[in-house]
C-alpha cells in the first residue's frame, strides 16, 4: 500500500558547537519535530574547546534521538540529513559536526536510507526561509547574512536542487557578532549565553545610547574596538542596561552599513538574516524598517536541524520527481 506524505518523514541532524539539534519533517513539508540539547558551558566560560563539544554530542546524541523515536513511531524514513561543515568552501571544518554525521552515516547504512550533507551555514539560511514564509527567494539570487557567536558573513546566494552556492561577500574582519556580546555579557557577570539576558536588560535603557560611527572595509567592519567601548562604558557606569543597549546598537549600525553599501554596489535586494544573533528584537527591528528582509522565528534562529531537514526534502524531491 502506497503511503502518503504524513507517513514518511525526513530525518535530520546538526551539531553545532553548542547545541544537539535533531528535526524531522514529513513529506509535505510540515514540522513534526525540532528538538535541541544545549551543549553546557561552565559558569564565567566565554565558550566551548571543540574537544568538549565534541565529547557533550556524543552523550546527548543518545538522548535525544530517544526523545526523536517517539515522533517516529509509525513514520518511515525516506532521507536523512546532516550538517558535515560550517560553512561551503574548501577545507571548512569543525570537529563537532563528526558526531552527527556519525550518527547520520550509522542510521543511513543500517536502514539503506538516502543520506544528503549540507553545511550549517546553509542550514541556517535555509530554517530562516522555512520559518519566514520566504520559500519564494529559492527561485533567484538573495543576499544571507548569517550572524551567530561562531560566524558574522554576508553571502550571496544562488539555489540550486542540492541546497545553496554560496559566494563570500563581507561580513567581519576579526570578533564574530554573537563572540562579542556574549565576552560583554559574561564581563558584566551575566551566564553565557548572555544575549537573551542582555536584549531583556538593553529593553529597559532609558539613557541616551553612547553613539559610534560605523566604519566600512568594503563589505567588511571590524567589531573589536567595540568590546573594548563597551568594557570602558560599563567600568565607567556599571549600568548593564545601557551597556547592553550600546552593544545592539552597534551591532545593528554594523548591519545596517554593510547592508545598505550592498545595495549600493549590486542593487536592491531582499535581505535575509539567519543566525542565532538574529533573534534578538532590537536588531531585527532596526533592519527591518530599512530593507525587504526575512528573518528566522526564534526558535530556528539559534541553531536547529529545521534548515537541513528543509534542504534535504528538497533534493530529495527533486532526485525522485
Amino acid at each position: 500500500m502506497q503511503k502518503n506524505n504524513s507517513d514518511c518523514v525526513i530525518l535530520a541532524i546538526d551539531t553545532s558547537n553548542y547545541t544537539t539539534s535533531v528535526a524531522i519533517l514529513d513529506l509535505s513539508g510540515e514540522l513534526v519535530a525540532n528538538l535541541k540539547l544545549p551543549l553546557k558551558v561552565s559558569e564565567g566560560a566565554r565558550g566551548l574547546r571543540q574537544s568538549d563539544a565534541l565529547f557533550s554530542h556524543t552523550v546527548n546524541l543518545p538522548i535525544i534521538m530517544r526523545i526523536a523515536e517517539k515522533f517516529l513511531v509509525g513514520k518511515e524514513i525516506s532521507a536523512i540529513g546532516v550538517s558535515d561543515k560550517p560553512r561551503n568552501v574548501e577545507g571548512s571544518y569543525m570537529p563537532c559536526f563528526l558526531a552527527g554525521v556519525a550518527s547520520a552515516e550509522s542510521i543511513s547504512s543500517i536502514g539503506k536510507i538516502p543520506l544528503y550533507r549540507f553545511s550549517h551555514q546553509c542550514g541556517h539560511i535555509m530554517a530562516a526561509l522555512y520559518s519566514s514564509g520566504a520559500m519564494h527567494l529559492l527561485e533567484k539570487e538573495f543576499a544571507a547574512f548569517h550572524i551567530s557567536g561562531g560566524t558574522t558573513e554576508l553571502v550571496r546566494v544562488t539555489p540550486d536542487t542540492q541546497g545553496f552556492k554560496t559566494e563570500l561577500l563581507g561580513g567581519t574582519l576579526d570578533l564574530n557578532a554573537g563572540q562579542l556580546i556574549d565576552r560583554i555579557g559574561v564581563y558584566m557577570g551575566l551566564v553565557f549565553p548572555a544575549g537573551p539576558e542582555m536584549e531583556k536588560l538593553a529593553l529597559l535603557n532609558d539613557k541616551k545610547i553612547p553613539s559610534r560611527k560605523v566604519r566600512l572595509n568594503e563589505l567588511s567592519v571590524n567589531l573589536s574596538g567595540i568590546e573594548n567601548l563597551a568594557i570602558k562604558l560599563f567600568d565607567e557606569t556599571k549600568d548593564k542596561k545601557l551597556c547592553s543597549a550600546f552593544v545592539f546598537d552597534c551591532v545593528s549600525r554594523a548591519l545596517i552599513a554593510i547592508s545598505q553599501e550592498y545595495q549600493k554596489r549590486y542593487g536592491k535586494c531582499d535581505f535575509v538574516y539567519a543566525g542565532g544573533v538574529m533573534s534578538n528584537s532590537i536588531i531585527k527591528d532596526a533592519l527591518r524598517i530599512r530593507f525587504s528582509s526575512y528573518f528566522a522565528e526564534p526558535s530556528m534562529s539559534a541553531d536547529n536541524a529545521v534548515g537541513i531537514a528543509a534542504l534535504t526534502l528538497r533534493a530529495f524531491k527533486s532526485e525522485n520527481k
